[in-house]
């Protein structure tokens, strides 16, 4: 009997293609292009030496533009049928995309305001886990008062705001070293 071939040393392992099903053709879609309001939030998946991971996957999830979701936990009585949420795979440059809208205000537990942003999550190789971070929207008043951006010291607050660009919102992330990303313990 032949011993099984290695494969290349990694933290996790055994490295493999992403399976069918993880992604699927709209997966980037999270509303029709048509949508008013309809915008490409789009971005670079980078790793610690600042190189474009091909392999990665992202995924966002969000409010409607009332700020409501469908879902047993949400606190207002209407369900809104949004769904709000997407997945990504990152193509060979470490580039990914959404079509989306701009999420409305969210109220936390204790009667406060999240501003509008997008939450997303990044799988790669190497992690163990997945990381959560947010997209905030610039130039938008209520990020002055966001409890959650409030915790995050002020020299690192760029990392989780988004550019505005001819495509529509640029939102680079980089998992480690210099310019990394914020990311939050969920």
């Amino acid at each position: 009997m032949r011993a099984p071939a290695t494969t290349p040393s990694q933290t996790v392992g055994p490295f493999y293609a992403l399976p069918q099903g993880i992604l699927w053709d709209d997966g980037p879609d999270v509303v029709p292009d048509d949508r008013e309001g309809a915008f490409v939030l789009h971005g670079v998946l980078r790793d610690g030496n600042g190189d474009p991971v091909p392999d990665g996957v992202i995924e966002i999830w969000q409010a409607d533009e009332q700020g409501r979701f469908d879902h047993p936990d949400d606190p207002r009585p209407e369900a809104s049928g949004w769904q709000g949420f997407g997945r990504c795979g990152t193509d060979g440059e470490g580039r990914f995309w959404f079509r989306t809208v701009k999420p409305g205000p969210l109220p936390t537990p204790d009667g406060e305001t999240e501003a509008p942003h997008i939450d997303v999550t990044v799988l790669a190789r190497g992690m163990l886990n997945r990381v959560v971070t947010r997209v905030y929207f610039p130039d938008e008043a209520a990020n002055s008062t966001d409890p959650v951006l409030a915790t995050v010291p002020a020299e690192r607050r760029d990392t989780l705001l988004g550019v505005s660009d001819e495509r529509g919102l640029r939102f680079d992330i980089r998992l480690q070293g210099d310019g990394e990303t914020v990311f939050f313990a969920v």
